[in-house]
């Protein structure tokens, strides 16, 4: 991997991304969908399903590949069900969210999939579910030569931030998802920074940005095809908000996987490119929710030590 310099021992060692480990919860998401649901793919589309096949990434939904006969034609469809019953208690209207985010996408730029049926209450599907085209490409998580890779992510963004969607549209508004619990994480050196950032997270919204943003926004849901970017799926959590959650929720994605060097990396990349000014409100909203999130799944201690240094950096950047 090229990153303008020679790999050496300090280089950090690759973590495995989140929804391509071999757990107990990737491996019930990557379960065959029952007859009912293919049953439901047939109805829909008036087609024959011919062969299915998992995906790996997901880690709020089952997301498979499938392959469907129409007389002499032949299509391949994207199956993603909702089958986490937890996530379902908390949002019940995920699914329809995601269809109506997918028929406003044609607004957007970038190569996005279409909509092609949604069963909102899961009552024919057995969960709920939603089909898509496909879009050709693949997940690129080790590229060669990390300085274009990193380039074309930023490049991305303001595509997707000046694409005329809006609340009115029906998209629901950013909101910061509350952590696990609301006690520090117990292996923080300072719990006074947890005190911070949940007066930050529980005040007034200091950024007053809001343009369409996807949320969810990393290199586990961008494709690539022949070293280009192909297109940007997993669009349920859509919303309209400051364009820094986007900038936040890679860089907490590539910190780790690659390190904060390539992290900080991608938001210089961003700010020259946009000319846009990196408000840290996002950043220590969200690091609310993913400092319990690490505790749980991060076992490298190293990355958990980073986190706790980069709330103390954006809370100091944050007093007057």
């Amino acid at each position: 991997m090229k990153s303008g310099s020679s790999t050496d021992s300090s280089t950090p060692s690759l973590a495995t991304p989140h929804g391509f480990a071999d757990d107990p919860r990737s491996r019930f998401l990557r379960r065959r969908p029952p007859d009912a649901a293919l049953r439901w793919v047939e109805s829909e589309l008036g087609a024959r399903v011919e062969g299915v096949r998992a995906c790996k990434g997901g880690s709020s939904s089952a997301i498979h590949l499938v392959r469907l006969s129409r007389g002499t034609s032949r299509l391949t469809v994207v199956l993603r069900r909702y089958v986490i019953a937890e996530l379902n208690d908390e949002e019940p209207d995920i699914a329809e969210r995601e269809a109506r985010v997918l028929r406003l996408l044609n607004r957007c730029e970038i190569t996005t999939p279409e909509l092609l049926a949604v069963d909102t209450s899961g009552d024919r599907a057995g969960a709920p579910a939603i089909v898509m085209t496909r879009v050709p490409g693949r997940v690129e998580w080790s590229p060669t030569d990390i300085e274009p890779w990193l380039h074309q992510l930023a490049e991305l963004l303001p595509q997707l931030h000046d694409s005329p969607i809006t609340v009115a549209d029906g998209v629901q508004p950013f909101r910061p998802y509350e952590p696990e619990s609301w006690g520090p994480p117990p292996w923080m050196r300072n719990p006074k920074l947890w005190d911070g950032a949940l007066e930050v997270f529980h005040g007034a919204r200091l950024d007053p940005d809001g343009v369409f943003i996807h949320r969810d926004f990393h290199p586990g849901n961008v494709l690539w095809r022949r070293g280009r970017v192909a297109g940007l799926v997993d669009w349920q959590a859509a919303s309209v908000g400051p364009r820094t959650v986007d900038v936040v929720h890679c860089r907490s994605n590539l910190l780790s996987r690659f390190g904060a060097e390539v992290a900080d990396r991608f938001l210089t990349i961003w700010q020259r490119m946009t000319g846009c000014a990196y408000h840290p409100w996002a950043e220590v909203v969200m690091l609310v929710d993913a400092l319990h999130w690490n505790t749980r799944h991060t076992q490298d201690p190293a990355h958990l030590r980073s986190l706790e240094s980069l709330l103390e950096r954006r809370l100091a950047e944050l007093r007057p």
